[in-house]
């Protein structure tokens, strides 16, 4: 029975398109990157985009408190084999998906493989289901967040414009320039004072990153300092619905103009979707 719910997924996911997965990582943490996440998924889903965000932050699953949600159930659960996907996905704000995370996302490589096939049929037709899938991945570069910026199509690195953050994320991209195949690799300045901070730091990274590991480093645009966030963290409410006009909020709208959010998942990534090739991982020991 459970092989042949798994087929029928299967074959329903080969017939629809996937979503283009935006993976949002950063190389340490404080940098605001969960809140990124969100309101970047409530802006494009303002855009009329069907978008689900994963909260993939092992051990510090949090996006559930910033979207004040209620939820019961969490990714755990269908690892169990307790729930099935559709059945822990909460409705989140601003018309978006999201599945809870929790820390129990390193037993995927330890999976028996009957159950393991099931989890990824789940995953692949909620993939099938939406148009964009952001994922808040853990904060540096262990192997459980390059396992999941790896597989995604595009992975946007969050830094703000201290030294150290700066460094980090530097050595974020470092890790992803030594895999074999990886996405768009982009970098978003948070916190930052305007335009001109944004723009030099941004370019410093890309320079570094071309003249030393030989990858191309978009800049997805900026984040200024803005009161409003901190507000609306306080809140627990987006800052993207509680101050829609706010700095912080326009910021972000361009920077889904630069990412071309509307997009479609580019079809030379190899091993499928990203579950598929986030599963395909754990079993090539890759480092």
């Amino acid at each position: 029975m459970i092989a042949d719910q798994a087929s029928k997924l299967r074959m329903m996911v080969q017939a629809a398109s996937r979503a283009r997965t935006i993976a949002v990582t950063s190389g340490k943490g404080g940098v605001g990157k969960s809140n990124i996440a969100l309101n970047l998924s409530i802006a494009a889903a303002g855009l009329g985009h069907k978008v689900t965000l994963i909260d993939a932050d092992l051990g510090l699953a949090n996006i559930d408190v910033l979207a004040d949600l209620k939820t019961r159930y969490n990714i755990s659960h269908v690892i169990a084999g307790r729930k099935n996907i559709i059945e822990i996905v909460a409705e989140g704000p601003g018309g978006i998906r999201v599945i809870p995370g929790a820390s129990g996302l390193p037993d995927l490589a330890d999976m028996p493989e009957e159950r393991r096939e099931r989890l990824i049929a789940q995953l692949d037709y909620l993939e099938s289901e939406a148009d964009i899938v952001f994922v808040d991945t853990g904060a540096g570069i262990n192997r459980n967040v390059i396992d999941f910026t790896v597989a995604a199509d595009d992975v946007l690195v969050v830094s703000t414009p201290e030294p150290t953050s700066i460094t980090d994320a530097y050595a974020t991209i470092k890790v992803l320039s030594r895999g074999a195949d990886y996405g768009n690799v982009w970098v978003l300045m948070n916190m930052v004072s305007g335009t001109g901070e944004a723009r030099r730091i941004a370019d410093q990274i890309a320079r570094v990153s071309r003249d030393f590991l030989g990858m191309c480093v978009g800049c997805a645009g900026h984040v200024v300092r803005d009161d409003a966030v901190e507000a609306a963290v306080r809140s627990r409410r987006p800052f993207m619905l509680a101050y829609p006009g706010c700095q912080a909020s326009r910021c972000l709208r361009k920077s889904l103009k630069i990412l071309d959010i509307g997009r479609n998942a580019e079809k030379r990534r190899m091993g499928g979707g990203f579950f598929r090739r986030l599963f395909g991982r754990f079993g090539t020991g890759e480092k």
